[in-house]
């Protein structure tokens, strides 16, 4: 696999969530900076040393709602 992407939204508790598309991998955090290390830190630990993607993606989803 030479790439992963992750679908980023915000959590109606706050912060963020981080979910793979197509691996069982899911993070969250407080912030975007610390969302980014949960995500790096998940990845190396769902793979084998040497088996990570080389380039992880973040999607990131926000939603707005505007009055009609």
């Amino acid at each position: 696999m030479s790439e992963l992407i992750f679908m980023v939204e915000e959590a109606p508790e706050g912060g963020y969530t981080a979910r793979a598309l197509g691996e069982a991998i899911f993070t969250e955090a407080d912030s975007m900076e610390d969302l980014r290390k949960q995500v790096a830190d998940a990845v190396q630990c769902h793979f084998e040393p040497g088996k990570a993607p080389r380039v992880v993606r973040l999607h990131i989803v926000k939603e707005e709602i505007l009055a009609a």
